[in-house]
């Protein structure tokens, strides 16, 4: 199984800093005995392996060598890869650089670089359909995707960013196969390569009659990308859920 990392981003809203926001310390974390600080990226590559992704490919723009330099060639007995992404043209592009790495009959995890969640075995409750949405509540859903659901738990919506957003549920991170992940790389070819979010694009394949499932399993979730929420990934980490997972 694949976990995908986009992270070639900027960080325009947490900068200036002197080296890539992935790499941001937050909390820490022992090695040896000895107490170290922990890259916010870290969280994500750990609830992956959790998740039981084997391999992981991070897609980073030219500049971000230092993502390369800090995480090698290996994590915690999962290999890790790199694609590059030479200009800033949205999720979907990012997304889609690790396309040559994908099989059809594999799963990917896809998770942002600059958050941190839990639980953090949360992977293991989206299940093998053809695309599962982990889902986590939150104060503010404008700022996130919200996923609307029918009585079911299915998608039916995507409300990117939306200022009206009708639920407080968005994706975190989600789960797809393969051969689907191809479906949607197709598609967004098909449109031209305009949809620079996830979202917009799940919604045109959605309405062309495909399926996916949200899995409200999510318990916190914090966008680091900002100070306010750093702070807030500080004072989760120092909480009950956060004990034992880096503080």
């Amino acid at each position: 199984m694949w976990g995908i990392i986009p992270a070639a981003g900027a960080g325009s809203r947490i900068q200036p800093l002197a080296f890539s926001k992935e790499l941001l310390p937050v909390g820490s974390r022992f090695e040896g005995g000895v107490e170290r600080p922990r890259a916010v990226s870290e969280y994500l590559v750990e609830r992956m392996i959790k998740g039981g992704a084997t391999k992981i490919c991070f897609v980073i723009s030219a500049g971000k060598s230092d993502i390369m330099e800090y995480f090698g060639g290996e994590a915690a007995g999962a290999r890790i890869c790199y694609a590059v992404q030479p200009e800033p043209l949205g999720l979907c592009d990012s997304l889609f650089r690790a396309m040559p790495f994908i099989s059809a009959d594999e799963y990917l995890l896809v998770g942002l670089p600059d958050t941190v969640w839990f639980p953090e075995d949360g992977f293991r409750s989206l299940g093998d359909g053809n695309l599962s949405f982990l889902l986590f509540p939150v104060e503010r859903p404008e700022f996130f995707d919200a996923v609307v659901l029918d009585g079911e738990g299915r998608v039916k919506e995507v409300q990117v960013k939306s200022p009206s957003a009708s639920t407080s549920w968005v994706w975190g991170a989600f789960k797809v196969k393969g051969s689907v992940f191809a479906e949607l790389h197709d598609l967004w070819q098909a449109r031209g390569q305009t949809d620079e979010y996830f979202g917009t694009l799940v919604n045109a394949w959605l309405k062309m009659g495909a399926k996916a499932d949200g899995v409200m399993a999510g318990s916190s979730y914090v966008d680091v990308g900002t100070i306010n929420g750093y702070r807030e990934a500080v004072r989760l980490l120092g909480g009950p859920e956060g004990v034992g997972n880096g503080r």
